[in-house]
């Protein structure tokens, strides 16, 4: 038996979830959203990584990385004209580490559930929902 790796370990041959295992809860969680909304939701781009670029920190003024874990880069349908000519598709950035870090001091939600709850915050903007209204809808610290 070696200290780092005890035979009779549950957790032997474990790894923290891949980018792609996340991105697959997300789109699970897409999938599940309601009719109203799934359009909307099948029109913006997902995307995964480890943690936000230095650029997006610093212009969202977040000195820690591990403080945003999901990031909505696009105009809001509410804001959205048909003159605008879309430089970028609308993206939902979910950041990896953040979330397990996130997950991990929560100790009490599932991972598929707290990258869901993530997605449909990010979704909610896209829809130009503002953090009131979203609160209104899910009360997730409850």
């Amino acid at each position: 038996m070696n200290a780092r790796h005890p035979a009779a370990s549950p957790w032997a041959g474990r790894a923290a979830p891949s980018l792609a295992e996340i991105e697959a809860m997300a789109e699970a969680a897409r999938a599940a959203i309601p009719a109203p909304f799934a359009d909307a939701a099948a029109q913006v781009a997902i995307r995964i990584q480890d943690f936000a670029d230095e650029e997006v920190l610093a212009e969202m003024g977040i000195e820690d990385p591990f403080e945003l874990s999901g990031l909505y880069d696009g105009i809001p349908l509410t804001q959205k004209s048909v003159m605008d000519s879309p430089m970028k598709p609308d993206t939902i950035w979910l950041y990896r580490a953040a979330i397990l870090d996130e997950w991990c001091a929560r100790g009490d939600v599932a991972l598929d559930a707290l990258v869901a709850h993530v997605l449909v915050h990010e979704l909610a903007h896209h829809l130009g929902w503002s953090d009131d209204d979203i609160a209104a809808v899910d009360r997730w610290w409850e």
